[in-house]
């Protein structure tokens, strides 16, 4: 008997922690007077790790900004926000299990990920590019055929040269890390010869190398994404939350002064600047505030 209800509640639990987690981010936040914010460790000035479990970036002071916005919705006196470093691969999973709340890092919204998760309106339109050793002789994607390329594990930026018309007989080797960081080292150590990855991804990294003059970006943007604030799905009025929030941000300016802070200025741990202004599309989104998956920018 003892045997059939351990296996039984052993099922039980099993089950539980396989399914995904009633979307009610507002209610959890507000009992445990806690937050969970997804992170990444090297997604250019979008996110980054500082070190001793710090982390900053364009896309984590705007969720900051936010949650203190919650708070005070809440009505809570104070709130313990809880940094949890998340991959390429486990962000999405992280979300719907419930071991984040909302996932500030450099995730594109589209349409396949809408069925599962949720996105707060645009807070970034990415150009993905191919960054190569300056030295290299590549230049377009023509010159990637025979070649390594890498690209991180989770991410769509590889099928993007597949599917591009200049890619026709262009045949190359995929290499994957497991992190930007990691795809960018197979780069630097010459194990890949090129890095295909969001833009300001590439510009970050480049910028804290040891030597960044020794790296380009180069050739066709491959696609263009709207990058956005990750949230769980079926969630209106957490939602409702992070816009009106982000949408304040927009309205008065303030998000192209964090934006200006994390692209233009210089950024630890390297204190060098990125050198990215912030594009016509990125500028279009503020002004026009919209949570349009990626298959909306690229129809004709």
């Amino acid at each position: 008997m003892k045997k059939t209800l351990t296996l039984g509640l052993t099922i039980v639990t099993a089950l539980a922690l396989s399914q995904p987690v009633l979307a009610d981010t507002l209610a959890k936040i507000k009992s445990s007077g806690a937050v969970t914010m997804g992170v990444r460790e090297s997604s250019g000035g979008l996110s980054f790790v500082l070190g001793d479990s710090k982390f900053a970036g364009f896309h984590v002071e705007l969720c900051d900004r936010v949650l203190s916005d919650i708070r005070k919705q809440l009505d809570l006196t104070r709130m313990e926000t809880r940094y949890q470093p998340v991959t390429s691969q486990n962000r999405i999973p992280l979300m719907q299990n419930g071991t984040i709340d909302i996932e500030c890092g450099s995730t594109t919204n589209n349409a396949a990920r809408q069925k599962d998760v949720s996105f707060a309106n645009t807070t970034y339109v990415e150009e993905v590019r191919i960054a190569v050793k300056a030295n290299s002789g590549i230049n377009s994607i023509a010159d990637l055929k025979n070649r390594s390329v890498a690209t991180t594990t989770g991410t769509t930026s590889v099928q993007h040269i597949r599917k591009h018309e200049r890619s026709a007989g262009v045949d190359f080797k995929e290499v994957y890390g497991k992190d930007h960081a990691d795809s960018f080292l197979l780069l630097e150590s010459g194990r890949a010869d090129a890095f295909v990855m969001d833009g300001q991804i590439l510009a970050g990294n480049i910028a804290k190398s040891k030597n960044p003059a020794d790296f380009k970006i180069v050739g066709e943007v491959l696609s263009v994404e709207p990058i956005a604030i990750m949230l769980r799905k079926d969630d209106p009025a957490f939602k409702k939350a992070v816009d009106d929030s982000l949408g304040a941000m927009m309205k008065s300016g303030e998000i192209a002064k964090i934006y200006d802070k994390y692209f233009i200025q210089p950024i630890p741990p390297a204190n060098k600047p990125i050198g990215l202004p912030a594009s016509e599309a990125t500028k279009a989104a503020w002004a026009s505030p919209n949570d349009k998956p990626m298959e909306d920018y690229t129809k004709k």
